[in-house]
């Protein structure tokens, strides 16, 4: 079964709902331009309403993060997964992996083959891949900008390492990519969200649905 993701979970209704539906991961933004983001404090009150037993993987989204705001965070919330979303280099992926015994999973802008051309270089230094839209002109955040890039480019593309597709998703589109592409795992934020940042608990399960289901 594809697993999935829902990111920028942000108050106790969206949470509870992506718990409901069974989604593999949830996602809690550590980047204070989106709109999405929320305090560690906040964060770790959501963190604590997941349950005992089956709960979802716990990930931290972060944007060319210090050691100090991920070990400050990480004091704060248990994180299972540090996700990065900026312009961290392969080498700067592999010292976080080490230094905070987290695996990281890496997020690509994709817009072209050459965008996948950096794959390789970054596969020995983390443990999964997010492959995203590449951010529009003008965009002030590097995700959940509700752009999809050429589903085509992953035909045949071997990835080296787990992944999961994002960029633009939605309940109506998610069965689709996952059969145009073949991925083992899909990433959602603003395709179930009711308003910028707003997370709508009934998107949430439609998409949850319709990934499961395809």
């Amino acid at each position: 079964m594809t697993l999935t993701k829902i990111c920028g979970l942000n108050d106790p209704a969206g949470l509870d709902a992506a718990v409901a539906g069974g989604a593999d991961m949830i996602g809690l933004v550590f980047f204070p331009p989106s709109p999405r983001a929320i305090p560690p404090a906040q964060a770790a009150a959501l963190a604590a309403r997941l349950p005992a037993e089956g709960s979802p993987l716990r990930v931290g989204l972060f944007v060319d993060p210090d050691d100090a705001t991920l070990a400050a965070t990480l004091e704060a919330v248990p994180l299972d997964i540090l996700q990065l979303h900026g312009e961290e280099t392969p080498e700067r992926c592999a010292a976080i992996r080490a230094r905070f015994g987290r695996p990281v999973m890496k997020a690509l802008g994709i817009a072209t083959e050459a965008d996948l051309a950096l794959l390789d270089a970054y596969a020995p230094a983390v443990d999964r891949f997010l492959l995203d839209a590449k951010p529009p002109p003008g965009a002030t955040i590097p995700g959940g900008n509700a752009a999809v890039f050429d589903w085509s480019l992953l035909t045949h593309r071997p990835i080296p390492r787990p992944w999961l597709l994002a960029g633009g998703l939605t309940p109506d589109n998610v069965a689709g990519a996952i059969r145009a592409t073949a991925a083992p795992g899909v990433d959602v934020s603003s395709g179930v969200e009711k308003a910028r940042g707003v997370k709508d608990p009934a998107r949430i399960a439609a998409f949850l649905h319709a990934a499961q289901g395809a």
